[in-house]
């Protein structure tokens, strides 16, 4: 007689929540005729500039914060011989967007105890040449955003918040996207806090980096498809005022964000739940839980990542593999830019440079977190950890 396989199934790093109402909505956008950028689309922005509050806010709906984040500098005049600081601890979309535009992103060092970008390497490395700061929300955890609008004032700079992983964070107590920033991105990929399965939203208060990211996020025309092919009257004719880009959204993912944003309330709750379980769980093993939001804010938990300690007696490199070999998916993020070939050779970038960020990656890695992950998921998890750490 053959026994049933007990093994339990591949627990992924991450896997989108998506329900009936999703499918629904995005069975209604391809009946309606609308596949590309329409009415869903309008509809997302305007349901996510009311989500931020309003108050003068305009959404641009993309098709991906990669997109958003290069609409926004290109908008805001960055180009050649201008510089841009970020972290090194981010994924390479946030200053890949910045060499598009022929200008040298400046890499900086993280804190240490939360990861985002530290507000004193960025002072120091400010020159003639500085343009524009972008900070990183890392994890979902707000930056220093005061002092970093500070300097910012202080030295005549833009700022553009890559906020891939922050909604819905808070800092101060007001949502990413509502500060004093010129321009705050986001991300619906698939493992992000809501999904469009590809896509971002540019916020920004100003009218005309507004204008200006939405002429250029469709080849620079001067009207889009939607306004032209539901006009009353004749409306074929347009002009290409710049040498835009293809960058729009369609209303098939729109339709998908609409509901998304609708369950983000409940998702915000489920991945804090989430992550007060590991808190309380992990606080005995050797390793260094991630920093919370300050009291008052709101972490939006992207990601839960952990550093083992001095003296655990498996390296990074060896747990991955052993959870693997589990059945849990794990990653890491990130490697640092600093470490890839074409920012280490071309900015002649070392890892003595970036201590902080080096040695966390050393010893980082993301654990599985998702609105759709039971607890019983999670315990597996946990388990794992403690009879490998323990």
């Amino acid at each position: 007689m053959t026994m049933p396989d007990a093994t339990p199934p591949f627990l992924p790093f991450a896997r989108p929540d998506i329900g009936d109402a999703e499918i629904a909505a995005v069975t209604d956008a391809l009946r309606s005729g609308w596949v590309t950028t329409g009415p869903k689309a309008r509809a997302f922005e305007e349901a996510f500039t009311a989500y931020l509050g309003g108050d003068g806010l305009q959404s641009i709906a993309v098709n991906s914060a990669t997109a958003g984040l290069h609409l926004a500098l290109e908008a805001l005049g960055i180009g050649p011989g201008d510089e841009v600081i970020a972290p090194t601890l981010t994924f390479t979309a946030t200053v890949e967007v910045v060499r598009y535009l022929g200008a040298d992103p400046v890499l900086v060092d993280v804190d240490p105890v939360t990861l985002n970008i530290d507000p004193e390497a960025i002072r120091a490395a400010i020159t003639p040449r500085t343009k524009a700061i972008m900070p990183v929300h890392y994890g979902g955890l707000a930056c220093r955003m005061d002092a970093i609008l500070s300097i910012a004032r202080e030295h005549g700079l833009k700022v553009v918040e890559d906020a891939a992983h922050a909604l819905p964070t808070t800092w101060q107590g007001a949502l990413v996207g509502r500060l004093a920033s010129d321009a705050t991105v986001f991300s619906f990929y698939a493992n992000k806090t809501i999904t469009t399965g590809e896509g971002g939203m540019a916020v920004t208060r100003d009218p005309r980096l507004a204008e200006r990211m939405r002429v250029m996020r469709l080849h620079g025309m001067s009207r889009d498809a939607f306004d032209r092919f539901t006009s009353k009257t004749p409306a074929w004719y347009y002009e290409v005022v710049a040498p835009g880009f293809k960058y729009n959204l369609t209303d098939i993912a729109a339709a998908l964000g609409l509901v998304q944003l609708q369950r983000l309330p409940r998702f915000l709750e489920r991945r804090q739940h989430l992550a007060r379980r590991y808190h309380a769980a992990l606080a005995g093993l050797p390793l260094v839980l991630p920093a919370d939001a300050p009291a008052g804010d709101v972490h939006a938990w992207h990601l839960y990542v952990v550093r083992l300690a001095a003296g655990a007696r498996l390296s990074r490199d060896e747990l991955i593999q052993a959870l693997s070999e589990r059945g849990i998916g794990t990653s890491v993020h990130y490697v640092p830019l600093h470490r890839h070939p074409y920012w280490r050779d071309r900015y002649r970038l070392a890892p003595e440079q970036f201590p902080h960020a080096d040695t966390a990656y050393r010893a980082m890695l993301s654990l599985p977190l998702f609105t759709a992950m039971h607890d019983a998921e999670q315990d597996r998890v946990i388990a794992a950890l403690h009879a490998l750490l323990g």
